[in-house]
């Protein structure tokens, strides 16, 4: 009686919603179909992961776009086995506070947080087989964590199962109200010492499968798939939309995979180090400037990085020019400037929500690790990289050096000499006052002159030699033959 009253007063809310009205595709952005007066669109929530920060981000954009399409129901289709509770409250409370209908399809598994999230909509279907409850909150070791944590969850549970209110039954003719769900039994989900007579002795946790769910009003019945469920509540004509990753999403998830983000690291330490290396301001700059816009462009777009990182990176940029250009040697600027580039790349990759979690034990340090290994090996190999591909073009005798970098030599026997030489000097005769080994300078008529000697033989000082040639102001000389 009370799952066929039930059902009755989900198919009334779900055909009340704003969506059942009269509606075309341009009212309803993103609508797969346009709908009619009869039909009402369900919307599917995917909740198939561990619960982290990234899965509020998910809720929150998947809610929001179900509020545009004016969804008659939200789905939300889980089989998670837990995750952080903070991340798992804020669900809970997006939900409770979800004007439309919100149903839970436990796909398998709604353990410890996947319970709490569960608990907070309007309903609840389970898959046969299917399990709900294992709430305690433990660290990532699986031991239990300390009571203040027992409690705050505890009393999350009863908060949650007590918003559902309380139904009327008439018992002997008395009017008896009882808790939709009961608190009690959702507070023993956490707590091992609260006894549920029937259910569990008071040195275990409950944790109820499909069954035990609906003969305890936790569950409002078992069904195989989402369109079952639907079958279950009476609805009949519905538009069934189920959020999947857009070709943006797909896009910002290729950029945030952790193999480009070691190349963009790579990207961004090769630029500099060539930019480093070559006069002015051109294309290695560019490189360094496009990874790192590609690097942390789309952690700022997910949520991960934050302002503070992007100005830590740009700042030990500056420290290190500043120790290059400015300071003689190498060092305070330097170290800090590199400890600051490493510190601003590790952080954006680490979503700092996290890290409060890492001293109670609840996440481990590996978190942190992780990405800072990331960044220095990619680093680390960028440098290398750059190191050799410097010594392999920008010193080699390869023909793509000869296209990216300036080769000429400038010979004084070209007419490359550091004072022009004065004309009309060709035939006389002159005394190298240094070594022409290929310039120097020559002694004529007790003046100076630069000039390049033979190529044919070197010419030592004091030599004897005879101006050959002066082109373009070149002294080029020969020594004197007997």
């Amino acid at each position: 009686m009370h799952n066929a009253l039930h059902s009755l007063l989900l198919s009334l809310l779900l055909l009340a919603a704003p969506a059942a009205g009269h509606c075309t595709e341009s009212e309803r952005p993103h609508a797969p179909t346009t709908c009619t007066h009869d039909d009402a669109l369900i919307y599917v929530l995917p909740i198939r992961e561990e619960i982290m920060p990234a899965t509020t981000r998910l809720v929150s954009r998947c809610l929001a776009e179900a509020a545009a399409l004016e969804a008659a129901c939200v789905v939300v289709d889980m089989n998670t086995y837990g995750g952080l509770l903070d991340a798992a409250d804020s669900i809970r409370t997006m939900l409770l506070n979800y004007p439309a209908p919100t149903v839970t399809f436990v796909n398998n598994q709604a353990a410890s947080a996947g319970a709490l999230i569960a608990l907070a909509t309007d309903s609840i279907y389970m898959r046969p087989g299917a399990s709900i409850g294992a709430a305690t909150v433990v660290d990532q070791r699986g031991e239990v964590m300390p009571d203040k944590y027992q409690s705050f969850m505890r009393s999350m549970m009863r908060a949650t199962a007590e918003a559902h209110g309380k139904t009327a039954s008439v018992e002997r003719g008395d009017t008896v109200w009882r808790w939709r769900r009961d608190p009690q039994i959702a507070e023993a989900m956490v707590d091992p010492s609260v006894e549920i007579p029937g259910l569990v002795d008071d040195t275990k946790v409950v944790t109820m499968t499909a069954d035990e769910a609906v003969a305890w009003g936790f569950c409002e019945g078992k069904a195989s798939s989402v369109e079952e469920l639907l079958a279950l509540t009476g609805i009949r004509n519905y538009e069934l939309y189920e959020y999947k990753p857009t070709r943006l999403d797909r896009f910002m998830g290729f950029l945030t995979h952790p193999t480009l983000q070691a190349i963009c690291i790579m990207l961004i330490i090769g630029g500099i180090y060539f930019e480093l290396q070559t006069p002015g301001i051109g294309f290695p700059l560019a490189v360094a400037v496009l990874g790192a816009v590609l690097y942390f462009a789309p952690l700022y777009a997910e949520g991960v990085a934050a302002h503070w990182e992007l100005l830590l990176f740009l700042a030990g940029i500056v420290l290190i020019v500043l120790e290059l250009f400015v300071t003689p040697g190498f060092g305070v600027l330097g170290i800090l400037g590199i400890v600051a580039v490493v510190t601003g790349l590790t952080f954006a990759l680490i979503d700092t929500s996290l890290l409060h979690y890492i001293p109670t034990g609840e996440l481990p340090a590996s978190i942190v690790l992780g990405p800072f290994l990331t960044v220095i090996i990619a680093t680390g190999a960028g440098l290398l990289l750059s190191i050799w591909l410097g010594n392999r073009f920008l010193r080699g005798k390869s023909a793509l050096r000869r296209r990216i970098v300036l080769v000429s030599d400038m010979k004084p026997t070209d007419g490359y000499v550091s004072v022009a030489a004065e004309r009309g000097l060709v035939g006389m005769e002159a005394i190298a006052s240094t070594p022409l080994r290929p310039a120097g300078k020559v002694v004529i008529a007790g003046r100076h002159y630069e000039a390049a000697g033979d190529n044919a033989a070197f010419i030592d000082k004091g030599t004897r030699v005879v101006v050959v040639r002066d082109e373009n102001g070149v002294l080029y000389c020969r020594e004197q033959t007997e």
